[in-house]
């Protein structure tokens, strides 16, 4: 069992407080553990939502999935998606609850936030949720991936199905808590609770908090209180859309809490007019926090990358597809050692919508040129510096571009498509996979070359670096000529 110890691009804007090492929590773990075991007790039931999800996928009409759909989700990682366990996380009464107020241990205190953009973006909002809890001493509560750019048809997906979550625990030393292990996906029962608005605080257009399905699929009836104003990063500036980690954690304590009550959403549901909870602190979207910049996770100090994902690993089951993929598309055989190569992320799709500074559209997009010369310095980086030497067939092209001629481009460079398609990836592993599996490719690389301005690519290249101290570069678009004589 763990024991825990009972002490302790946008405008540069600084804090007004330094950004924080959370080495002192209560929470801080003392001592190496050994994960709960996660068992099924009922084998008869999970069968029955095998064949279940069977039968779902079958249907040839796409459909938008429920908060129904999840209990049936086959349980994949048995580390931390089971629903019928036998022990149970330290920081919840027992197994998950009707209503979730019932498993909240009352010496512990629990911080949460929903989601609302694109997978990688909602990866960060997450890593923002888990730091804040880190600096303001409570349990972050993480909910499912809900699908956004993937199509509705798409099931949920439960955080640990992608994140290895006993892994972070114990690499990182601090709790973390999925909301399947607190209430019961199943339940019916509506919870009332209040949560702060942060959205109607940091822009100006909507005044109302950030829309989510998650609540939704959590059976939750949420009161909004508006933020004060104090918490945008750049008052009054309309273009950024950042609040500070330290500025919301303000909120999390008595003092500030207390001054900024009162103006308060009713509830959709039950017209409830709650004040922002004290035991379960919850805030509406916290994708654009940071501790100096709204996005810094390109940076090295970057604390919610240095503290939380640099920890969040992904699952063996998804490190393992991801081997079988990249030693399939090299022609080799699985069983062979998996050979150090470098990987290529390029963004074109909804990136067209950015080249106002682009003379013609062809213009806008690095040409393959000066994408095989950032490769080419990578290569050389890893022989000079690690004396390892990545041929050009050992390179990996993953992109979202649809252009055949494009793609033939690149297969002239000697280069690797990542082919889902031929993969029959979806087909395999569901709606989700293609995007993780990228991911995690991309993160196994000993170089990696991505997208200037990609929060996709900014998170690989800080894996490649950090995990496996990587050659990485990031090349410039928007117009033409736009990466010439960029060095970085």
């Amino acid at each position: 069992m763990l024991h825990i110890r009972e002490s302790a691009h946008e405008v540069v804007f600084d804090d007004d407080l330094p950004p924080s090492t959370p080495s002192k929590s209560k929470f801080r773990i003392t001592r190496t553990y050994t994960p709960y075991t996660r068992k099924r007790l009922y084998l008869l039931l999970g069968s029955f939502f095998a064949i279940a999800t069977i039968l779902v996928l079958s249907v040839e009409t796409p459909r938008a999935y429920t908060r129904d759909d999840i209990s049936s989700q086959p349980t994949s990682h048995n580390q931390s998606t089971l629903l019928f366990t036998d022990d149970y996380p330290p920081w919840v009464r027992g197994a998950p609850t009707q209503s979730f107020r019932d498993n909240l241990r009352p010496e512990v205190q629990y911080i949460t936030s929903w989601l609302s953009a694109g997978w990688n973006n909602d990866v960060m909002t997450y890593m923002n949720l888990i730091y804040l809890g880190m600096i303001t001493d409570r349990v972050p509560v993480v909910a499912m991936f809900v699908p956004m750019h993937i199509g509705s048809d798409a099931p949920p997906l439960f955080f640990g199905d992608v994140f290895d979550i006993p892994r972070f625990t114990r690499e990182s030393g601090y709790p973390l808590l999925e909301w399947h292990e607190v209430k019961d996906m199943r339940s019916d029962t509506w919870d009332d609770i209040g949560c702060w608005d942060i959205w109607e605080a940091v822009q100006y257009g909507e005044h109302h908090a950030r829309p989510s399905v998650v609540p939704e699929f959590l059976r939750l009836d949420i009161s909004y209180t508006k933020a004060p104003g104090w918490i945008k990063m750049i008052p009054n500036y309309e273009h950024d859309k950042g609040a500070s980690f330290w500025s919301l954690a303000r909120l999390a304590y008595p003092d500030d809490r207390e001054k900024n009550l009162g103006d308060i959403h009713a509830s959709p549901l039950h017209h409830a007019l709650l004040n922002p909870d004290e035991h379960m602190l919850c805030y509406d979207y916290l994708y654009y926090v940071g501790a100096s910049i709204t996005s810094e996770y390109d940076y090295a100090y970057s604390p919610a990358w240095r503290y939380v994902g640099k920890h969040l690993h992904f699952t063996a089951k998804v490190r393992d597809i991801a081997r079988q993929y990249v030693t399939k598309s090299f022609g080799l055989p699985q069983t062979a050692p998996l050979p150090a190569y470098i990987t290529i992320h390029v963004r074109h799709g909804d990136f067209k919508d950015w080249c106002w500074d682009a003379e013609k559209p062809e213009d806008c997009f690095a040409p393959l040129s000066v994408i095989a010369r950032r490769v080419k310095e990578v290569q050389d980086e890893l022989l000079d510096k690690k004396h390892i030497h990545v041929p050009m067939n050992r390179v990996i092209m993953t992109s979202d571009e649809s252009d055949p001629k494009w793609w033939a481009e690149v297969e002239a460079l000697g280069w690797v498509k990542m082919d889902h398609g031929a993969m029959k990836t979806e087909e395999r592993y569901g709606r989700w996979y293609p995007v993780i599996l990228d991911a995690a490719i991309q993160a196994g690389g000993a170089g990696f070359v991505g997208t200037d301005r990609s929060t996709f690519s900014m998170l690989s290249r800080r894996r490649v670096l950090d995990w496996n101290s990587g050659a990485t570069r990031m090349f410039k678009w928007g117009k033409k000529g736009a990466d010439d004589h960029q060095d970085e």
